[in-house]
């Protein structure tokens, strides 16, 4: 199934589209298989004998008009689970851990240096560790 004869049959095609895997891919190859197989192609040519891949008088008379999604793609959602809510999860209050993650990272410069000064501090004076008398 070239591009340019897809488009021609009404399947639509992006250029810019990537398959991420080899199991879509394998899907989709399928799925325009199954289109291709239900379609009828009209021949060109009335007076002429069809061509490899169109339908004859009899298959043209047999066809019909779809009025609806042709092939709609039906994806299997994954089943929810329901669980009671803790104790913990009613405590959480999402707004001060927002904050307070956004406060740690604002200074964590700065908390990180004051509390390497105070270490140099400590070690550089005399009598360091001992307690006071």
């Amino acid at each position: 199934l070239t591009k340019k004869f897809a488009q021609t049959i009404g399947i639509a095609v992006d250029p810019r589209r990537q398959n991420k895997s080899v199991e879509s891919r394998q899907e989709n190859v399928q799925r325009l298989k199954e289109y291709r197989s239900k379609l009828i192609l009209f021949p060109i040519h009335r007076n002429k004998k069809p061509r490899k891949g169109e339908a004859t008088a009899d298959e043209c008379k047999l066809a019909k008009q779809m009025k609806r999604t042709v092939m709609p793609i039906r994806n299997t959602r994954p089943k929810v689970t329901l669980e009671p809510i803790t104790e913990a999860q009613k405590k959480f209050n999402a707004f001060q851990a927002l904050r307070q993650a956004r406060l740690n990272a604002r200074f964590f410069g700065a908390r990180a240096k004051k509390a390497k000064d105070a270490a140099e501090n400590e070690n550089n004076q005399p009598g360091a560790g001992k307690g006071k008398k």
